[in-house]
């Protein structure tokens, strides 16, 4: 026999986790806590073709302390037979709540079946934005090292420059740098 975990208390009925390989949990204690019958609801999952061939009867305790063999899904099944179950067939307490969890249900769909394309088309500008970026600074780059070519020469024209040639230049150090950015580009 398994260990049982209490995972919640939903309307004063509390909800247990067999702690098995699968993590089980009983369905009449749900059924309980939302005031619907257990019958249809195994019906139901037993007509399922997924939550069928997963359901299964484990030895659990009731909410009266005694063993007894229960029907049980996987936990990670739950969310999903939850999802099916009307929320006009609740007790009217619990409707508020069914209501709630199918709306946050469909929600957790439609995010994880459009969350990719949303990804994916936010890569897509984001990239396109990097690569302008990248290429203005590309250039920017290129005609910075082109000015530095030119003043490198400058400065080592002054360098080299004479007495002579700079009396024959009106007594002036004074040289142009010829850089046009239009022409580099």
């Amino acid at each position: 026999m398994e260990t049982i975990t209490s995972i919640a208390k939903i309307n004063n009925v509390q909800i247990v986790m067999l702690n098995d390989q699968e993590n089980h949990i009983p369905v009449r204690p749900i059924c309980e806590a939302l005031g619907i019958a257990e019958e249809p609801q195994m019906l139901k999952i037993k007509k399922d073709e997924i939550l069928g061939s997963v359901a299964t009867l484990k030895v659990a305790t009731g909410s009266d302390g005694k063993q007894y063999e229960m029907a049980c899904i996987p936990l990670m099944f739950v969310f999903g037979w939850l999802f099916t179950i009307n929320p006009k067939n609740v007790k009217p307490e619990a409707q508020e709540a069914v209501t709630r969890y199918k709306l946050e249900c469909y929600k957790a769909l439609f995010n994880h079946f459009t969350d990719q394309s949303e990804f994916l088309k936010q890569k897509q500008v984001a990239t396109a934005e990097q690569f302008e970026e990248v290429e203005r600074i590309r250039t920017e780059f290129k005609n910075t090292r082109i000015r530095l070519e030119e003043a490198k020469m400058l400065f080592q024209q002054i360098k080299a420059m004479t007495f002579d040639e700079w009396k024959a230049n009106n007594n002036q150090l004074k040289l142009e740098l010829k850089f046009d950015a239009e022409s580099a580009e």
